[in-house]
């Protein structure tokens, strides 16, 4: 169960595309040239992104444009943003089924969280077992789609939105989405070393995730948000070492897990195959890491 407001602003530009990929809408510039360059096609330099053509060319002065400033801040493109627009109607629609079948508002007493919530060991009402440690291994990531509550739900769905805006942008959809199921599921891990025998539930890990990618972006110099990033995330564990009932393992799970994922996304950027095999590699960690501790 985890919570993390966040304040960044966003706005719509006119949309560009990058020059060696015409099909790749993108936020990100050529500090050089000014050209329109995707993910793959950037070189982090000490200040802005080169294109290929100028990513062994000294960088002089020169600071980055304002598109590439804007795409920094969250602020840089026409995209609906899918991945992450679906990722939140899916959390909402599952809390909203939940209702459908009866249960409270605060998002328990439904079949939903009985089946789905994260616990190492539990029973059924029939006496039957439950939990990871029983083979139910779908709690895992089922988990980072509950929550308890419409405030719960509602905070943790604002951190998605501005967090998963920025980072969908940036690194494309494919890699978001592999990223934020694996901080999920790293979360989910941390939250059973750490409170096994406690029933979790929150997508905070996966968010968690998102921020710790950001941070890597953000220290990396792709990204320039003045160190809001790592502030965000300061201020979030605080919340997450001082209020009661908040997952410490989840949230500090789902950041490393992110942390991990997007440096090796900047390690194999020109490959796909390793970027799917990077988050593939650190998911089945935390399924083991899981399992090695219940």
């Amino acid at each position: 169960m985890d919570r993390h407001p966040d304040t960044l602003v966003l706005v719509e530009p006119e949309p560009r595309y990058c020059y060696r990929h015409p099909d790749r809408e993108t936020g990100l510039s050529c500090s050089e040239c000014d050209r329109p360059i995707c993910y793959e096609c950037m070189t982090p330099a000490p200040v802005g992104l080169r294109c290929p053509e100028h990513s062994g060319k000294p960088q002089g002065i020169r600071k980055v444009t304002a598109v590439a400033e804007r795409a920094a801040s969250g602020v840089g493109s026409r995209r609906t943003s899918l991945v992450t627009m679906i990722l939140i109607g899916v959390n909402v629609g599952v809390y909203l089924v939940e209702l459908a079948l009866g249960g409270s508002q605060d998002g328990t007493n439904n079949w939903i969280y009985v089946h789905g919530s994260l616990i190492a060991n539990a029973q059924y009402q029939n006496g039957a077992l439950a939990g990871v440690a029983n083979g139910e291994w779908w709690r895992l990531i089922s988990a980072a789609f509950l929550h308890l509550g419409v405030l719960h739900l509602g905070v943790n769905m604002l951190g998605l939105f501005f967090g998963g805006r920025i980072l969908e942008l940036v690194i494309g959809r494919w890699r978001f989405l592999l990223l934020y199921l694996t901080a999920g599921i790293a979360g989910s891990a941390g939250a059973l070393y750490v409170t096994p025998n406690s029933i979790t539930v929150g997508a905070s890990g996966a968010i968690f995730g998102v921020f710790g990618a950001l941070l890597v972006l953000e220290r990396n110099g792709t990204i320039r948000t003045g160190g809001q990033i790592l502030m965000l995330i300061v201020i979030n564990l605080l919340f997450t070492f001082t209020v009661s009932g908040i997952s410490i393992g989840g949230h500090i799970g789902g950041l490393i897990a992110g942390i991990i994922v997007m440096v090796a996304y900047l390690r194999f950027r020109g490959s796909v195959q390793l970027s799917i095999a990077a988050a593939a590699a650190v998911t089945v960690a935390a399924v083991v890491f899981a399992y090695a501790v219940i």
